[in-house]
């Protein structure tokens, strides 16, 4: 007479471990569709509030600052270069800053980077030395337009190598470029 093996014991684990695995799986896109959902939820929000400004300086005080608190983030910095004249614009106020120096950061810039930094980048002035996370928007207009950066930054690290938000930003940028030739163009 045979012996009787069983495989259901081992089956019916296994089915266990796939059902967990699956569940962890759908838990984990439900966490990354709420998130993306918050964070286009917040873009529009922005984009809305700058839409609503009643000229450049409204413009400017939107983006300093309301969007830190729309987006959720610690510091914005806007640097902006037209003709031979750079500006750089956040909390504190606007300054006049060399055009090269925007110039060349917005060079370093494709579209939009999004990385974890030991310090922010210059253009957020004092606030860089509390800036672990940043994202970088680069600004482009024809002349006679500026063009330039907008710097976004947390105090926290944030993974930010992970490019999801990059689409995102880079529609804020795009209309916050739109915006400003609204205010500037005759």
């Amino acid at each position: 007479m045979g012996t009787v093996i069983d495989f259901e014991t081992g089956a019916v684990a296994q089915l266990q471990r796939r059902v967990a695995q699956a569940e962890e799986d759908n838990r984990d896109l439900l966490a990354f569709a709420r998130g993306h959902s918050g964070a286009t939820a917040a873009i529009h929000d922005a984009v809305l509030a700058a839409i609503s400004a009643e000229g450049l300086d409204h413009l400017l005080h939107i983006v300093t600052q309301e969007w830190p608190d729309i987006l959720g983030v610690d510091a914005v910095s806007l640097a902006l270069y037209v003709g031979d004249k750079g500006v750089r614009a956040d909390i504190a106020g606007m300054q006049f800053v060399e055009r090269r120096l925007i110039e060349k950061a917005a060079a370093d810039v494709a579209g939009v980077v999004l990385r974890d930094c030991e310090r922010g980048h210059p253009l957020f002035g004092p606030a860089a030395e509390f800036v672990r996370a940043e994202a970088l928007v680069r600004l482009d207009n024809e002349t006679p337009l500026p063009s330039g950066l907008l710097a976004l930054g947390q105090r926290e690290s944030q993974d930010m190598e992970a490019h999801e938000g990059a689409e995102l930003l880079g529609f804020l940028g795009d209309s916050l470029a739109r915006l400003l030739g609204r205010w500037l163009l005759p």
